[in-house]
């Protein structure tokens, strides 16, 4: 049992009775009821008890009355209730002026009701609100659960869990600042509270209010507290697992949100800097000690520049298109994993990327899944070029360069795939100025012999020759990405090597293969 004595107070038959001192105390908690019935009763009472008398034992001795009132309130009796009509008519008017000096609750019972009725009504008033209580906590818990599932960005997050809760809360930072407070508690004693150790749940209380103060913890460290105020000790105690709930919530969702709002901060501040060091108005020293002191390992090893850009429109439109697409490169799991910079330009989308956090044709592929998930029917889709790898800060520059020219190379061939590199684009630049003509002559010298066959054989077998050249002569590469067996691929390399005279294990006939190829993809994409 946990009622206050008001409460009490409020309960049939017990109601019919009315407290005539002691009105102070009125807030002391009742946890059981005791019935005096012998003279040393106050030696066995414990704290939080509420003692029923008749009186019998202190009729003839007003001092002894005296002794009892001030024995119970220093054992921390909630308070004692009289029934008058058989031994008193009246209580003695300085036993009130004693109860109302100690703020001790001094109650006459009802004389029509015995005991037992008494003491039995406050049982089932305990029991019918631990079982409301009860209830109320559980369908809390279950809007807590629904909450913290949903899949949707929260926002309001202090307030939603305020209302779930059902009572007010104050969110305190490490130093004790008010981040958030709907409570009853003044900023000035939150921040007294924050200052005790926080390492353990704890109740608190001020003037006017009192509560629960939960820890809020960030990777096992302290990160401030919340407090959650409730009027009610006994709810306090019922829910104190709900506010832990609750609280673990709120600290979960702070350090998402703190740390992904945090690193985007100091990723858009940094590429800042980008920006001007690209436009010669800021040095490459300078952008190293920034990338140092703000955290940033870009340029602890070796990285690539991304240069994306969307097709034309006017203005307004190309820049919320390059918004979007930056939102998509960090809001995709395995690009923002490898913690790239971005930065719009006039160019384009430049992101520069950490090359030792992929495996060789991750990022193009990886870049390649979301351009072709950003494409609209009947749109062409936005197109990104990979610089050469780049082992030092001074080469920025020069990556950059590489990405838009490859870019613009692509563009202008036409070339239909939405990632290119530089690798792969390199010998354009060098033979990008041979006539057609020219181009047609070489093609025919190398895969003329092929060519010449039935067109279906010759584009399967074509086919394996560009993607064996692709995967720099790795069999069983070329097997994967051709979804055959290995031994299916390497008699096909070995009919090739022998219908167009070439050795295939040569740098010499690799190179002219790729620069036939190429001219081919280039004559293909000019028709």
């Amino acid at each position: 049992m946990e009622f206050t004595v008001e409460q009490a107070l409020s309960v049939y038959p017990l109601s019919e009775g009315k407290l005539i001192a002691g009105s102070a105390g009125k807030h002391r908690l009742v946890r059981s009821i005791n019935v005096m019935d012998a003279p040393d009763i106050s030696d066995w009472i414990k704290e939080g008890e509420m003692v029923f008398t008749t009186a019998y034992l202190i009729k003839d001795h007003p001092s002894d009355a005296f002794r009892l009132l001030r024995k119970l309130n220093g054992r921390g009796s909630s308070g004692l209730g009289i029934k008058l009509g058989r031994f008193w008519s009246a209580v003695p008017d300085e036993l009130i002026a004693e109860a109302d000096a100690l703020g001790f609750p001094l109650i006459e019972l009802p004389y029509q009701f015995t005991f037992s009725d008494q003491m039995n009504a406050l049982f089932r008033a305990e029991m019918e609100r631990s079982t409301e209580m009860l209830r109320s906590v559980m369908e809390k818990q279950r809007r807590l659960m629904r909450f913290a599932l949903q899949t949707d960005p929260i926002g309001q997050l202090f307030e939603a869990v305020s209302e779930l809760v059902g009572c007010g809360i104050a969110v305190l930072n490490a130093r004790g600042q008010a981040l958030f407070n709907n409570g009853a508690a003044t900023d000035r004693e939150l921040a007294q509270i924050e200052l005790r150790p926080a390492n353990a749940r704890s109740r608190v209380r001020g003037e006017g209010w009192q509560g629960c103060r939960v820890p809020l913890t960030r990777r096992d460290q302290s990160g401030g507290s919340v407090v959650f105020f409730v009027e009610d000790g006994v709810r306090l105690a019922a829910e104190e697992a709900l506010y832990v709930q609750a609280a673990e919530l709120i600290s979960f969702h702070m350090n998402a949100n703190f740390q992904d709002y945090y690193e985007r901060s100091l990723h858009n501040d940094f590429g800042v800097f980008v920006k001007r060091h690209l436009q010669n108005g800021l040095s490459v020293e300078e952008l190293v000690e920034y990338a140092g002191k703000i955290g940033i390992g870009l340029f602890d090893g070796a990285y690539r520049c991304v240069l994306t850009d969307v097709p034309d429109g006017d203005a307004a439109s190309r820049q919320s298109k390059l918004r979007q697409l930056k939102e998509e490169y960090v809001g995709r799991p395995a690009l923002y994993e490898l913690q790239g910079v971005h930065v719009a330009l006039e160019e384009g989308l430049l992101s520069v990327f950490p090359d030792d956090r992929t495996e060789a044709g991750e990022l193009p592929a990886l870049l390649a899944g979301c351009l072709n998930g950003m494409a609209r029917p009947g749109e062409p889709a936005p197109k990104a070029a990979i610089s050469e790898r780049k082992r030092r800060p001074a080469q920025l520059r020069e990556a950059f360069a590489e990405a838009r020219e490859t870019l613009a190379t692509a563009r202008r061939w036409g070339v239909r795939e939405p990632v290119v590199s530089y690798r792969t684009m390199e010998l354009t630049f060098l033979f990008e100025d041979v006539s057609k003509p020219r181009m047609e002559t070489y093609l025919s010298a190398i895969l003329g012999e092929l060519l010449a066959k039935d067109p279906d054989y010759a584009q399967e077998m074509l086919r394996t020759l560009e993607v064996y050249i692709e995967c720099d002569g790795q069999m069983n590469e070329t097997a994967k990405r051709l979804y055959i067996h290995r031994n299916t691929a390497t008699y096909r390399i070995e009919k090739l090597s022998e219908l167009l005279d070439v050795d295939l294990k040569r740098m010499n006939d690799l190179l002219r293969l790729k620069l036939a190829f190429m001219f081919r993809k280039l004559l293909a994409e000019e028709r």
